[in-house]
């Protein structure tokens, strides 16, 4: 029996495997319910008893070879190409893939930055509000076109309801509740009832600032813009144009100088290097009156921006449908921002 044990040694050492179907049969064939094994094992009662040790220690040494086989064929064996595995065990782990950020998370953490660095609290609201937050507090009269079907997402059940249109609503919450002096930036999602194109959409972001305290000035509006448009693009040239807004009084559009260096500026900028960028201006003592402040005590100012159209202009993205659909080889851009 020994000269047997002797000869299957040989061929377990000598057997190598292409295929994870030929390691499957070469277990079989010693270790299955009818294996080499078990005959093995069946023959063992008839040795005799003074070589009983050595076959036993043979065959205990040759049914280890047999696992050791197994084990290392499988290991290095994963497809039925019998090809090695891509993984290699004894390299060291590689680093954590990071993940990415979305360019309008990245803007809103950015401007709330800013502000946050000069005093500014940030408040948030809900985004289905009454009639009263979001219009009547804010000095828009009833025939005001905001307050049209076609601007608004209104709750069906209660047309008093609706899905807010700017971020203002929060605003008159804050003027509401809280005793002056108020500095507050409102960051949050918003939804007008307007077609999707490459340049709007129904659903986008918003961040306005209030500051309301005695003796607050259109020089003090300036001069935070000013503060903002430095930190935020690196442009110290900024203009305000008249404008209107039911609920500030007088009213101004923001533009800052991007400039005409590049082609890309010329487009953005309609070949005149102004870009706009906000809206603002002095709180109307209407809405001050509405809120409950006493407009001949205090005064104060508000500005919005649309997160969405600023990220375009940081970032030059041209289709603003592109931040709304997840795309992966667009986000993979802001990996580990």
């Amino acid at each position: 029996m020994i000269e047997e044990l002797e000869k299957l040694r040989r061929e377990i050492s000598d057997f190598k495997a292409k295929s994870s179907e030929e390691i499957e049969q070469f277990r079989i064939k010693f270790l299955g319910r009818q294996g080499v094994f078990k005959d093995l094992s069946a023959n063992f009662r008839t040795v005799a008893n003074e070589q009983k040790k050595e076959v036993g220690i043979k065959l205990n040494e040759l049914k280890n070879l047999v696992q050791n086989k197994i084990e290392d064929f499988s290991l290095s064996s994963d497809s039925p190409s019998g090809e090695s595995s891509a993984e290699d065990f004894t390299r060291s782990s590689g680093g954590i893939e990071l993940g990415s950020r979305h360019p309008v998370s990245l803007i809103r953490r950015e401007i709330l930055d800013i502000f946050s660095r000069i005093g500014f609290s940030i408040s948030e609201g809900p985004e289905i509000e009454d009639d009263w937050h979001v219009f009547e507090a804010l000095n828009f009269p009833p025939e005001h076109p905001a307050r049209d079907m076609q601007d608004t997402f209104f709750i069906e059940k209660d047309p008093d309801m609706m899905l807010r249109t700017h971020t203002s609503s929060v605003q008159s919450r804050v003027m509401k509740n809280t005793p002056p002096p108020i500095r507050t930036v409102s960051p949050g999602r918003v939804f007008r009832n307007e077609a999707i194109s490459s340049r709007s959409h129904c659903i986008f972001h918003q961040i306005e600032g209030l500051y309301i305290d005695k003796d607050v000035s259109f020089a003090d509006l300036k001069q935070t813009l000013s503060y903002f448009t430095k930190e935020f693009f690196g442009k110290t040239e900024i203009r305000l144009r008249p404008s209107y807004f039911p609920f500030t009084e007088p009213s101004a559009e923001m533009d800052v100088y991007w400039g005409l260096e590049t082609e890309t500026d010329y487009r953005i900028t309609k070949g005149t290097g102004w870009l706009e960028i906000l809206g603002c201006g002095m709180v109307d003592p209407n809405v001050l009156a509405n809120c409950g402040i006493d407009s001949n005590e205090y005064s104060g100012f508000a500005f919005g921006m649309g997160i969405e159209r600023i990220a375009m202009l940081k970032y030059q993205i041209d289709d603003i449908r592109v931040l709304f659909e997840n795309d992966v080889r667009v986000l993979n851009q802001f990996k580990g921002a």
